[in-house]
């Protein structure tokens, strides 16, 4: 009798423990770490994959025919603006030259006798005419062989390395045939490709400069050039910048660098929080939104502008100025569960022992 009694007891007790955990459990009220977003407001820095080119590289033709005498150059070799390159024979261009000229001179001088016949009124009109239209004729005929004598010669457009030599010395070579390959080195222009949503932003770039992979400690300030109006197959729209070769730092065209741009990001609309506030669930990035009236958190899907190396991500849409995000925690939490903020220690509470 007793023992029954005892085990009925018990019974009650546990019954009871039981009702008041399941209570306990059921009011239960999480407590999460949060931040309030902040509107982001240093200068955002993206990098971008490059390769070093030849400012201009181009193919270098006679503007006349005929057999190559002399090529005064190699390949790789230096050379100044106006420097003579190679020639072509040049006798049939001068003999063509020098008969033409003689009678340039001759028609020039019967010209100008009979305009100043006719200006004292002593020839009539038409001899005029046939005189100006005469000189007329035989000045474009003198200077067009002239250049053609000229043109015998190659000269070099601007400084620059000889790269390639398509001919030898003795070899004829049809007028507008290359002769040479030359490469300005004036200065480089860099080419990278930034996708659409850098594209539409081009108005907030501030700066760029570019790090070549052989030079790692060395920091080229560059200069914006222009951008494609069309992007190519991969979506991209392709930029080139300049760079001004320092002397100390021997660049050479194909050399890869990496270019980083500055935003002046005071007029876009990004904002930050920890990263550790975002995380991933089917495919997205999300953030839990504290929501004060009711102390409850709501999922929010996020883009991640760029994550900082301080541990913090940009976000550039998903989010406002002056929300409140849950920071820690965050794979616990579902959808509409209250949660209670966790309060700060006080600065002079160090350790959170009072």
């Amino acid at each position: 009798m007793i023992r029954v009694y005892l085990f009925f007891c018990v019974g009650i007790l546990l019954g009871v423990s039981g009702c008041r955990s399941s209570e306990s459990s059921g009011g239960q009220v999480s407590v999460v770490k949060a931040e309030v977003v902040r509107k982001y407001q240093s200068e955002l820095q993206l990098s971008y994959p490059g390769r070093v080119k030849a400012a201009a590289d181009v193919d270098l033709a006679f503007r006349v025919a005929g057999p190559i005498v002399r090529i005064a150059v190699e390949p790789g070799r230096f050379v100044r603006k106006g420097e003579v390159i190679a020639e072509i024979d040049p006798r049939d261009y001068e003999l063509q030259y020098k008969a033409t000229e003689a009678e340039y001179k001759q028609v020039k001088a019967e010209a100008e006798r009979v305009i100043e016949l006719y200006n004292r009124k002593s020839v009539p009109e038409n001899d005029y005419d046939k005189a100006v239209y005469g000189l007329q004729q035989i000045t474009s005929k003198y200077n067009a062989h002239k250049n053609a004598w000229q043109d015998t010669r190659l000269v070099a457009p601007f400084d620059g390395y000889i790269q390639k030599k398509y001919f030898e010395e003795g070899e004829t070579v049809a007028a507008g045939i290359p002769v040479v390959s030359l490469i300005n080195t004036r200065y480089f222009e860099v080419e990278i490709d930034v996708p659409a949503a850098d594209y539409v932003r081009q108005d907030l770039f501030c700066r760029f400069s570019g790090v070549v992979d052989v030079f790692p400690d060395k920091v080229f300030p560059l200069e914006w050039m222009d951008v494609t109006k069309k992007a190519n197959l991969n979506q991209l729209y392709q930029v080139r910048l300049r760079l001004t070769p320092d002397p100390e730092f021997p660049l050479a065209a194909g050399m890869s660098i990496n270019v980083t741009i500055d935003y002046n990001m005071e007029e876009a609309h990004l904002m930050e929080v920890p990263l550790s506030a975002v995380f991933q669930e089917s495919g997205s990035s999300k953030v839990w939104v504290y929501q004060p009236e009711n102390k409850t958190v709501s999922q929010r899907n996020v883009k991640i502008r760029q994550i900082l190396k301080d541990g913090r991500a940009i976000l550039e849409e998903g989010v406002q100025s002056g929300e409140i995000v849950v920071t820690a925690g965050v794979h616990k939490l579902k959808e509409g569960m209250k949660v209670e903020l966790l309060k700060p220690v006080s600065s002079t509470n160090i350790g959170g022992l009072l």
